[in-house]
């Protein structure tokens, strides 16, 4: 952790801010704003670390806003993609260092943004009632694999809830259960795999307040969104989510 200078240390506070604020509105993407800042001034596997703990702990928060009850209540009715989020995870994190990741990026990139872009536009994607399972378990699968290898299983989550027209207040706790749980298991296995080790952990420790201040601003700014305009701010949060994927898998 020698690079990490006071000026670099500043900069990925920022970054943990303006992580925070997104997720605060939308319930995801802090990963992705963190990853894709701080790794433009520290290398892969020190910025994977440093959202590690930043996001475990605002995901803790994010489920259990609407109390413990109804947090496992939201995880109970998406057991399987949980399930399938935390194994993928665990499976596929322990090749983060050797798996060359462009062609991941690209394939997760490209439904991303044509989804979100669908919708905005005004296509409806339905899940039907006999599909939920095959649903479940696919999408499940391919969140965890992401986010092993990257620390991102924000954009597949959110496509299967926007999917299922999940309500506001139901799609954040739910979010917060999955990235929660993923984010547990995203720890145990970076702490395997060794990316996140005693300093790393302490400079992912470090950005735990500024993520926080700005999910606070950003929740003060989602309770006032109703159900259309949460939807559409989160389909644009999509939108450069995916577009963001295709930028790391084009240039690196």
């Amino acid at each position: 952790m020698d690079d990490v200078t006071l000026s670099v240390w500043a900069f990925a506070c920022a970054a943990a801010v303006l992580g925070g604020f997104v997720k605060g509105v939308v319930g995801f993407a802090m990963p992705m704003v963190m990853i894709s800042l701080i790794g433009s001034v520290l290398p892969p596997e020190q910025a994977l670390a440093a959202l590690i703990i930043p996001t475990l702990l605002s995901n803790v928060w994010q489920a259990s806003r609407n109390g413990l009850a109804a947090a496992f209540a939201s995880a109970r009715r998406h057991v399987r993609f949980v399930s399938m989020v935390m194994v993928f995870i665990l499976l596929s994190a322990q090749v983060f260092i050797m798996l060359p990741d462009d062609a991941l990026f690209l394939i997760l990139g490209v439904p991303v943004v044509v989804f979100a872009l669908a919708q905005l536009l005004g296509w409806q994607l339905r899940i039907a009632p006999h599909r939920h399972r095959q649903a479940e378990l696919g999408i499940g699968a391919a969140a965890g694999v992401i986010g092993g290898v990257s620390g991102i299983w924000g954009p597949p989550t959110v496509m299967y809830l926007t999917a299922l027209e999940t309500p506001k207040v139901e799609q954040m706790r739910v979010q917060g259960v999955v990235y929660g749980l993923g984010a547990v298991t995203l720890a145990v296995a970076h702490l395997r795999s060794g990316v996140l080790n005693a300093d790393t952990g302490l400079f992912s420790l470090s950005l735990v307040a500024p993520a926080v201040i700005g999910m606070a601003i950003g929740f003060r700014a989602q309770d006032r969104m109703d159900q259309a305009r949460f939807k559409k701010a989160t389909l644009i949060v999509l939108v450069v989510a995916g577009l963001n994927l295709l930028r790391r898998g084009i240039f690196g």
